[in-house]
């Protein structure tokens, strides 16, 4: 049977776009549709905006500790407004860049909501097409509970579109987009309270990560109330809003900020028409090459709910479009050793395996840790300190995984990554030479053990 395409992906975000262009590129006649933006969750309302608005509230710090290089900073302002609006043009950039990359890669796009009427046919603005193969990556929506009031609380959706910066936010939530969005309000001058359900946010990550980010949050003025929980919100007469906490107490508040998780966006795309299941958590089931049960289907990216970051949906887009039109170049995704960063202040770098994870699987544990006040803040009142941190096994030598909580420590692990992704030893570290004087150093100069 002749089809209109080869290949019909439906969602222009990270994953979708690039396994359209490079099936494109590998000579696949292809479609994308897409009914939001282009770009999505990652380019509009995810990572890209984000970071904007932590660089934005990174600001307040650096006006303060410039006195103590001599800097005499005239009375610092901050404009919401501004900001938001900055923000919005580069996103709009960002969006024609996407839009360029499909249409120069010889991709046909449909703006619009698909739906899938059958195994090999999309609906789409009341038109139908045929494909081979239907690529799924829809990604993710944010959900809040419904507690009474629910209507009345925002997730990071809306949080990029308020008109103006509330005083005082509560943030609830553990995860590493509540704890970005509390560093952002605080930072940029609201009041801000972190309730989180458990004993500690940050679950999953290394526990001297998690209770040194604590330490300085704290430390920053922060309030953060763990094994908390909002049983309901009300709006009052002036506007503002009241949160009533499953132990009694009231907190009132400007802003009710959710940030507990997220759900594959699956609505109206018609999998009912297809042999697609989805898995106990309404993630979309897929095997170790992105098939769904329906073989004309796949999927990737955050509505599969493997890894949810935007360059791992880029890798499983490159791995769909070099298995169906490039066999002889595909490789599957390597999952493991996955770097990651949160964008706190300040920022943590992970890659490898937790002190946690490492003993649950059986290592010979051998820790080396740091925590020092940065060179930076030594002419300065700031007491912020920066920790780093190596989970080595102690009989193979191999480091297992390697921890940061300070300035740029995103930027310092991605290049750790690559030497753990290659297998680096203890030794490798300690023959490699510093670059003096940076933090970054730390890293290569740990010599002895803490614990073991």
């Amino acid at each position: 049977m002749a089809y209109d395409f080869d290949l019909y992906v439906i969602g222009a975000g990270s994953g979708g776009v690039r396994a359209a262009r490079f099936a494109a590129g590998f000579g696949a006649k292809v479609a994308v549709a897409e009914s939001r933006y282009l770009g999505g969750t990652c380019v509009n309302v995810g990572c890209v905006p984000k970071k904007l608005l932590v660089y934005g509230a990174h600001f307040a710090e650096d006006f303060e500790q410039s006195s103590g290089f001599g800097w005499t900073p005239g009375e610092a302002k901050f404009d919401w407004a501004t900001l938001i609006a900055n923000k919005d043009r580069e996103i709009n950039r960002l969006n024609g860049i996407y839009r360029n990359l499909l249409v120069s890669s010889g991709v046909t796009l449909h703006e619009g909501h698909a739906k899938i009427v059958d195994p090999n046919t999309v609906e789409i603005n009341g038109e139908r097409f045929t494909a081979k193969n239907i690529l799924i990556a829809t990604g993710g929506w944010p959900q809040i509970p419904e507690i009474p009031g629910h209507e009345h609380a925002i997730s990071s959706n809306q949080a990029f579109f308020l008109k103006e910066l509330p005083k005082r936010v509560l943030v609830v939530g553990g995860g590493y987009i509540a704890v970005e969005f509390a560093g952002i309000f605080h930072g940029l001058g609201a009041e801000t309270t972190l309730l989180y359900r458990g004993d500690l946010f940050l679950r999953g990550f290394d526990g001297a990560v998690r209770k040194h980010l604590q330490e300085e949050l704290t430390k920053r003025g922060m309030d953060l109330q763990f094994n908390a929980d909002i049983e309901r919100i009300e709006k009052l007469a002036d506007g503002s809003l009241k949160a009533t906490l499953k132990d009694g107490r009231q907190l009132e508040a400007d802003c009710v900020f959710y940030a507990t998780g997220r759900r594959p966006m699956l609505d109206n795309l018609g999998l009912e028409n297809t042999g697609v299941k989805l898995d106990k958590k309404g993630f979309v089931e897929v095997d170790e090459q992105y098939q769904t049960a329906e073989p004309s289907i796949l999927a990737l990216g955050d509505v599969i709910g493997r890894v949810q970051l935007t360059p791992v949906a880029l890798a499983e887009g490159m791995a769909v479009a070099r298995r169906l039109f490039k066999p002889e170049q595909y490789r599957p995704v390597d999952y493991k050793m996955i770097p990651t960063a949160v964008f706190s202040l300040p920022n943590i770098g992970t890659v490898g395996l937790s002190e946690e994870e490492a003993r649950e699987a059986g290592h010979d544990v051998v820790i080396y840790e740091s925590r020092f006040r940065p060179m930076k803040l030594t002419l300065t009142e700031c007491q912020e300190r920066t920790l780093m941190k190596l989970v080595v096994d102690g009989k193979t030598d191999k480091v297992l995984g390697c921890h940061m909580v300070g300035p740029d420590a995103g930027e310092i692990v991605q290049g750790l990554a690559i030497a753990l992704k290659a297998g680096a030893t203890k030794r490798d570290f300690d023959d490699t030479v510093g670059v003096h004087p940076t933090a970054a150093e730390e890293f290569v100069t740990m010599r002895t053990p803490v614990a073991g």
